[in-house]
């Protein structure tokens, strides 16, 4: 995945969802490793929260960092299995305008090469709203380094090619 180190870096505001029932700041691992991992590749935290595992509460929050201009993109961690308290997904369907499918199908398809078909339980995904990226990834820790390290490091950095979502980004809102 070539880095073109010629082209400028262009920071992108991301703020970051834990979604669990249990977590706190004293306990959120994924959370944190998320946050650490996007101010290591040079992008700001926006934001950074940790709501229970309720579709309403969760769109709440989508919805004022979708509105908010300062926010480019939303990254969740928690809520995308398949257990009933599991509802990020559900909240997502609620505020995406445009489902990215093949960040879900890139995340199972790198997360199968290290736990096998237990990643057929895993509902990560991607999209657009209102001009935001939003991705959803599950819980674990491991997880958040493999969404991050195996694919939003590089869709995320402007200087990734053949192509980037940053490149598109003054575009999302086109009609």
């Amino acid at each position: 995945m070539p880095i073109v180190e010629t082209l400028p870096f262009l920071p992108v505001n991301i703020a970051v969802l834990t979604v669990s029932d249990t977590r706190d700041l004293s306990n959120d691992t994924s959370g944190a490793t998320l946050a650490a991992r996007i101010t290591e590749a040079g992008h700001q935290l926006a934001d950074r929260r940790i709501v229970k595992d309720d579709a309403g509460a969760i769109e709440a929050i989508l919805r004022e960092w979708i509105a908010n201009p300062a926010i480019d993109c939303v990254i969740t961690t928690g809520g995308t299995g398949i257990t009933g308290r599991d509802v990020t997904p559900e909240a997502f369907e609620r505020v995406v305008d445009k489902k990215i499918e093949g960040f879900g199908e890139l995340f199972r398809m790198l997360s199968y090469q290290k736990i096998g078909t237990s990643t057929m339980q895993s509902r990560a995904m991607g999209g657009v709203a209102g001009g935001t990226y939003i991705f959803a990834l599950p819980g674990s820790t491991g997880a958040c380094k493999d969404g991050w390290d195996d694919i939003l490091k590089f869709q995320l950095d402007s200087r990734h090619k053949p192509c980037n979502l940053v490149e598109l980004m003054p575009r999302l809102n086109e009609k």
